[in-house]
């Protein structure tokens, strides 16, 4: 079975007595409340400390929004993979639309990420998808080969299992714009094909591909019961628990 996976990805928001409530908030609800999915929460690094001080045992998972390809040295204002790992974070967001449209990434700075990530033991989440504009050139699943190949395919069969895939159709972030459950299953069961193609179906099979376009609470029931979607990676809605918590009962 590929583990469930509902993770909060809350961007640059909340200050420090808000983000410190939601985050008991949501301890309280998982605490509560039986769920069928993994729980994840992206804060702002500011924050990841006092995450894992109120996690403490590891009832939600702790990620990062990004981390530095190097390993350490002079790059002001990163973060490495061994700061996470001292810290006992469970993992990193790697390639979001919004680092690549606003800090240049490319699918070979992720490539490196996701190998020191896996080096130290964290889960790369590799965000990957087409913009508006490729999709309507019929671009978009050329485009999703290409950045799942460079991005993923110098690692091992072992390796690529530990990474989970969030598919973002950039076109549908902070848009009110939703892909229809079909087409988000068509784009996720081809980056599932484009793996086993690589690395044969039953590693694959074993790799969490999450959606990450404007899931909200209406829409997430039929869009998690597509059979290649393994989950939601969610901004807007996660910063309420209200909306967060019924996205991650879509699952019960």
């Amino acid at each position: 079975m590929r583990r469930k996976i509902v993770a909060g990805n809350w961007k640059m928001n909340k200050n420090v007595i808000d983000a410190q409530q939601l985050m008991i908030q949501l301890l309280s609800y998982k605490n509560n409340n039986a769920t069928n999915c993994e729980v994840w929460i992206a804060p702002p690094s500011l924050y990841l400390m006092m995450a894992k001080d109120i996690f403490e045992k590891d009832e939600i998972g702790v990620f990062s929004q990004d981390m530095s390809e190097h390993e350490s040295g002079a790059y002001t204002g990163e973060i490495s993979a061994d700061m996470l790992e001292s810290i006992d974070a469970t993992g990193s967001l790697i390639g979001h639309s919004e680092r690549r449209q606003y800090h240049g990434e490319t699918d070979s700075h992720c490539n490196r990420k996701i190998k020191l990530a896996l080096d130290k033991g964290l889960i790369p989440v590799y965000c990957n998808g087409e913009t508006l504009e490729q999709r309507k050139a019929g671009q978009h699943f050329e485009v999703v080969k290409n950045q799942t190949e460079v991005a993923l395919f110098t690692l091992s069969a072992e390796e690529i299992k530990k990474v989970v895939i969030a598919y973002e159709p950039v076109w549908a972030i902070g848009t009110g714009e939703t892909a229809s459950p079909e087409q988000a299953q068509e784009i996720h069961a081809h980056i599932r094909s484009i793996i086993a193609a690589k690395y044969g179906q039953e590693v694959a099979d074993e790799i969490s591909i999450l959606y990450g376009g404007s899931v909200k609470p209406d829409n997430a029931k039929e869009i998690f019961s597509q059979p290649d979607i393994d989950g939601g990676l969610i901004g807007g809605a996660a910063l309420k628990l209200e909306d967060f918590s019924k996205i991650i009962e879509a699952f019960n």
